[in-house]
């Protein structure tokens, strides 16, 4: 027995030492590797771009630089966005012509750029920890479920190793603010800048850091002199702006590009401190307490550290501390549904991580007052969080922290009981926080690891996890099967122009415009589509059809890509019949060849309905008609008239009938045909329905027409 313990203590001892003569580059490089390979299988199960339209702008950017050097939206110039990472995703669409390869080359991208994110986090560890628990931040770096955003087209891939590199940064210009460190520091920052607007919050924090680090140090932190090309550069910077901006008759604020309107905002002070405390709480929900607790703590003793760990623990404070109040006051003016915007905060989680690490590094120091108090305070703020306003679709891309807590409402409880149920594991996660022995305060980090990966199952997978929204998403916007199908039918190079109607999904716009290179322009009638992208409004001709922009230039287009309720003139040579999509080919000017009156947005009629198609030769017309068995108990009469006023159609229509087809002749006159369809007998609803106030004199449903020329 005792020559089976001494056996098994030799081999323990031979398979440590053989794990530290294992270099540390092999193990970082390992932790980056393997997160790279599971990042990229977990991206390929994400069939189609879904956070709209930020996903359409950012490969919209990337396939514009790969294919011209210029970074454009819509084949228009676009200095609005960040072009750090449509630039190192772009080789994507460089390397595969089909956009559907070049999505799963910008995944496999986004999964090594994401996992980089180790690196940064192990020499940030280094600073403070020993090798061995530096390696397993990065590991808790990499396992945070935010890695999710691996899967989509979005700055969050290349903005959060950055983030984290600019936060190193930032702790060496704290430990020995030389000169060339400073200037390392704000040229990162820069580049940080350059891939997302949300990193002017770095100014602040690389503003207020160095003034914490001399407060916590008390006195002991280098003179503050020392900062004067950190500080000069910035204000030289800041009045450059200023002058540069003014002298171009533009904002200062111009250079947040699409978000200015978000610096130009009035914010109200206690609507922003709500907000404050609606992210703290996420944040702590999403760490899973301890690592926040634990950070409480080590910020309560940051005096009795040595000065590598306090200029840590101030770099952490600032950097926390602004982008929490900037993510908070922007929360405060987004319209309704609410959301904490965890997308653009989760980029400190390494910090609290690294935090933990250094308690446990430290002795697990528990003093009764501060852990009790900190331990409070992370298992109460959990229940701060007004659940049944986040529980909502804007969670599955914003708050992923939220999401198993809806997995757990739809399945388990009820929503009103998700805020008890969240402080209760709050309060048992504290309480292993207090209770566990120091000696085996490792197993705290280990928790929230084993946390992190177990979470992310509901977060991927349930019913409205992010896997179910990339395939709705894809589902709202094309049902033909091959994602690129309107390319291969015409052809990568051919030139589509989109006209939108109003009436089908907008996904039906994004998601074709993501996966075929060949669609161009898009149009609008009546309102543009929602995001702000570049579209050009047309109004039609009464006379002659013809598409025209508000200065009066017609629409020409080799194709154009619309729905069934926009007749264009043109071969219709593809077409999504589940979506309504139309591809016609049409080789010139965009011609309207159909006027309705008479029909309703809702598709009801009134008593009579004229129909009009403008260039036509003749043929017929199949109108899809329906009755409606709520309003009407008999059938109806449904008379179709020539525009001479001949009689070309008498038939009945059943309030039962789902759907009928009814064929009509077409007559023309010097090149238009008419028909007049008379409904009977009508209704008014709000007369014969209780409750009802539709004043509208109703007849049937008309649900579709389609001309048919002749010979066909």
């Amino acid at each position: 027995m005792a020559h089976s313990a001494t056996a098994s203590t030799r081999l323990g001892a031979v398979a440590l030492s053989r794990a530290r003569a294992v270099p540390v580059w092999a193990y970082l490089t390992g932790i980056v590797a393997l997160s790279t390979l599971v990042r990229l299988e977990l991206g390929r199960q994400m069939v189609a771009p879904w956070i709209m339209v930020d996903e359409i702008v950012y490969s919209e950017l990337a396939k514009s630089f790969a294919a011209t050097g210029h970074f454009l939206v819509r084949d228009q110039p676009s200095g609005a966005y960040g072009f750090v990472y449509p630039l190192l995703i772009s080789p994507a669409w460089r390397l595969f012509s089909a956009v559907p390869d070049a999505y799963g080359a910008a995944k496999a991208i986004n999964s090594l750029l994401m996992s980089l994110a180790a690196v940064p986090t192990y020499l940030l560890g280094r600073r403070v920890l020993p090798a061995g628990l530096a390696l397993l931040g990065a590991v808790l770096a990499v396992a945070i479920p935010s890695m999710l955003y691996t899967g989509t087209i979005m700055t969050e891939n290349a903005f959060y190793p950055l983030f984290l590199t600019t936060a190193l940064l930032l702790v060496l210009v704290l430990e020995r603010p030389t000169p060339l460190r400073q200037v390392l520091l704000l040229a990162l920052a820069t580049l940080a800048f350059l891939t997302r607007a949300q990193a002017l919050v770095l100014v602040p924090a690389i503003v207020t850091a160095p003034l914490l680090l001399a407060w916590i140090s008390r006195g002991r932190a280098r003179s503050l002199a020392a900062y004067r090309v950190l500080w000069g550069a910035l204000g030289a910077g800041a009045t450059l702006l200023l002058v540069v901006q003014v002298a171009r008759g533009r904002s200062p604020l111009g250079v947040l590009g699409a978000y200015q309107a978000a610096g130009e905002h009035r914010y109200d002070a206690g609507s922003v401190l709500r907000w404050l405390l609606y992210h703290v709480a996420e944040l702590d929900l999403y760490l899973g307490v301890v690592p926040f607790a634990a950070a409480l703590v080590v910020v309560g003793l940051a005096r009795r550290l040595p000065a590598q760990a306090q200029a840590f623990v101030a770099a952490s404070a600032a950097l926390t501390l602004w982008v929490l109040l900037e993510v908070a006051a922007f929360a405060s003016e987004l319209p309704i549904p609410p959301r904490v915007e965890e997308r653009n905060m989760f980029y400190v989680v390494p910090l609290f991580c690294i935090a933990l690490l250094l308690w446990v590094e430290h002795g697990a120091p528990r003093p009764p007052l501060l852990a009790g108090l900190a331990a409070l305070v992370a298992a109460a703020l959990p229940g701060a969080l007004p659940y049944s306003q986040l529980i909502d679709v804007p969670a599955q891309s914003d708050t992923l922290a939220l999401l198993p807590w809806w997995w757990l409402q739809d399945n388990w409880i009820t929503l009103d009981e998700v805020p008890a149920a969240a402080v209760l594991v709050a309060i048992l996660l504290a309480t292993a926080f207090l209770a566990v022995p120091r000696r085996h305060a490792l197993a705290l980090p280990v928790l929230a690891l084993a946390l992190f990966v177990a979470v992310q199952h509901p977060i991927e997978t349930f019913e409205h996890g992010v896997l179910k929204a990339s395939e709705g998403a894809l589902f709202q916007g094309e049902t033909v099967g091959d994602r690129d199908w309107i390319d291969a039918e015409v052809g990568r190079d051919a030139d589509v122009a989109v006209v939108w109607s109003g009436r089908p999904e907008e996904f039906t716009v994004w998601e074709n415009e993501f996966f075929s290179r060949s669609l161009g322009d898009v149009y609008y009638l009546g309102d543009p589509l929602t995001g702000g992208l570049p579209q050009t409004a047309v109004d039609v001709g009464r006379r002659d059809g013809l598409l025209r922009t508000p200065r009066g230039q017609t629409v020409r287009a080799e194709y154009a890509l619309t729905d069934e309720s926009v007749p264009l003139e043109g071969r219709r040579i593809a077409d999504d019949p589940y979506r309504g999509l139309v591809l016609y080919r049409v080789g010139g000017p965009l011609r309207w060849t159909t006027y309705l009156d008479g029909v309703y947005g809702d598709t009801w009629s009134g008593s009579t309905v004229r129909y009009t198609r403008l260039g036509c030769r003749g043929g017929r017309l199949a109108v899809v008609v329906a009755g409606d068995n709520s309003l009407f108990e008999r059938p109806q009469t449904l008379v179709a008239r020539a525009q001479h006023g001949r009689t070309v159609l008498r038939t009945r229509v059943r309030p039962a009938d789902e759907r009928r087809t009814v064929v009509v002749p077409l007559e023309p006159r010097g090149g238009v045909c008419r028909v007049r369809f008379d409904v009977s007998p009508t209704k008014i609803p709000a007369q014969v329905l209780r409750g009802n106030t539709d004043r509208r004199r109703l007849g049937l449903h008309f649900l579709r027409f389609r001309y048919l020329p002749p010979g066909s």
